[in-house]
């Protein structure tokens, strides 16, 4: 109970000003989404170049042959690395890498780098940071460790609340896994559960050398402005740069707002000037590009037919890209369009809400089932936290029934035995269409803590190609397959019941969880 009252002082943050997005959607042209690239650098690739994966043990297989494979670069960005069996397999395989990398030039070029987060990476006394000094250690000049601390949690707030309830302030919170041109993006953490039986989405872009400049860049601005694991498990900060919780706030979170955006722009000049000479200006420009290209490869270079955008959320450093976005999708969306969107944590925020119960598209939302919630069966408090997503999924059904918009706006729940449930995104379907022309998939939960208080990425995905909207397809069907729709008797279950003191707290903790 005292840990609840230790984040009294922020359980009413003041209700942020959302800033209009500078376009809203254009019904003409090669596709309707190019508005975004007014906000974020768009990448055109051919949709060959994207794999969409839908199992644990796939992800995981792929994550330790890339390794393997990789020759000048692996950057993996996550919460955190577990401390099992499955974990030290990875890590088994970096040093191989590294070690194989050493030998075949004595001075290697490959280089790995690591971002975590600081509270999830340092809890207990095994941890993602004992998992990697070795790595370290040994090789100090190619290893790099970053552990991102909110600047938020500082003072006597760092003092007071307990390891575990650290993290309700502030995370790292972005996947994004790496291998020289090739980038995994997901929602899955480095853990033993999220390569076996913890179902989230993941989507491989390869042979996309911008993309992965692009996202190396990101965790390399990031990096900077967080603390350095050292090979005697201590941690210091660049030189020169100011301290996440020691030092001032406000200039913490100046310099990393321009780190961040320092990146975030320079790849959209980059790609603006290649924009010049593609199908967005005139057929003329890409055919030069197509030409050059030819020149280059030695071949004929594909004419993109999907297209990639970096969604940023760091609301810490001011940084909202990925809720603008979001937000005008879901206003813009056309009537008879369907949004299929899913979390493992159905907590929308206030904004999302009022947009889906006030719009013209029609909404499928898969969520967890209690039984499949993370938290489920957890000790002390947080084992409480699946029947407050339950009393916070009857507020938000209730509210549908009220308006009477149960046929446009269905709750799904996804139930698998001996499996938790981490997806998260969502599938656009324009109206008349039976394929997706796009998909958003990354971290963001979409609640309170995606928008205000982690790092958060994602990406749109934009494509034209017929065989990678089935893909899209297939693996919406796929994870909607093992749900139920939710109706006024799924609350009356005995497994739905919520004590009265959840209910009372809920409204008080939402924001946090």
């Amino acid at each position: 109970r005292s840990s609840w009252l230790l984040l009294a002082p922020l359980l009413t943050p003041p209700v942020p000003l959302i800033t209009a997005p500078p376009c809203s959607l254009c019904p003409e042209g090669a596709h309707r989404f190019q508005w975004i690239r007014n906000l974020v650098p768009e990448f055109g690739i051919s949709s060959s170049h994207v794999k969409v994966l839908s199992s644990p043990a796939e992800f995981y297989e792929l994550l330790k042959v890339q390794i393997k494979t990789a020759k000048q670069r692996v950057v993996m960005a996550s919460l955190y690395l577990g401390t099992g069996l499955l974990e030290q397999e990875l890590v088994d395989c970096l040093e191989e890498t590294l070690e194989k990398s050493l030998q075949a030039k004595g001075s290697s070029n490959l280089r790995v780098s690591v971002l975590l987060d600081y509270t999830r990476g340092s809890r207990g006394r095994k941890n993602s940071r004992t998992m990697l000094i070795p790595l370290l250690q040994r090789f100090p000049e190619q290893v790099r460790v970053s552990l991102f601390h909110t600047p938020n949690l500082r003072g006597l707030l760092r003092l007071l609340i307990p390891e575990r309830f650290n993290e309700t302030i502030g995370l790292q919170h972005i996947k994004v896994y790496l291998f020289d041109d090739n980038v995994i993006l997901s929602g899955a953490n480095l853990s033993d559960l999220y390569f076996t039986n913890r179902q989230d989405r993941y989507v491989l872009l390869q042979d996309s050398p911008e993309i992965a400049d692009f996202f190396t860049e990101l965790v390399d601005a990031i990096g900077d402005v967080s603390l350095q694991l050292q090979r005697d498990d201590t941690v210091q900060m660049m030189e020169g740069m100011v301290h996440p919780y020691q030092g001032d706030k406000m200039a913490y979170c100046e310099i990393a707002n321009r780190r961040v955006m320092e990146v975030i722009n320079s790849a959209r000049t980059r790609q603006e000037l290649l924009h010049a000479k593609t199908f967005h200006s005139s057929q003329q420009g890409s055919s030069l590009l197509s030409q050059q290209g030819s020149q280059a490869s030695g071949g004929l270079k594909p004419e993109p037919d999907t297209w990639i955008y970096p969604l940023i959320q760091m609301k810490p450093f001011g940084i909202q890209i990925d809720e603008m976005v979001t937000e005008t999708l879901l206003t813009e969306a056309e009537r008879d369009a369907r949004i299929y969107l899913t979390t493992g944590y159905f907590n929308l925020t206030q904004a999302y809400m009022d947009l889906i119960l006030g719009t013209r598209a029609e909404y499928r939302i898969l969520l967890a089932s209690p039984e499949v919630n993370g938290f489920f069966g957890a000790k002390g408090v947080a084992g409480a936290i699946p029947a407050a997503y339950v009393y916070i999924e009857h507020q938000f059904y209730s509210e549908v029934c009220y308006l009477h918009q149960q046929e446009r706006v269905q709750l799904q729940e996804y139930s698998r035995a001996g499996w938790t449930f981490h997806a998260k995104g969502l599938w656009l379907y324009l109206a008349g269409s039976d394929l997706p022309c796009l998909t958003l998939i990354g971290s963001p939960n979409f609640g309170y803590r995606s928008v205000h208080r982690d790092l958060e990425a994602q990406v749109a995905i934009v494509t034209e190609n017929k065989a990678l909207q089935q893909q899209l397809h297939q693996e919406q069907e796929q994870l909607y397959l093992c749900s139920g729709v939710v109706s006024s008797s799924t609350f009356e279950q005995p497994n739905r019941y919520v004590k009265l003191w959840v209910k009372l707290v809920t409204p008080l903790i939402k924001n946090f969880f």
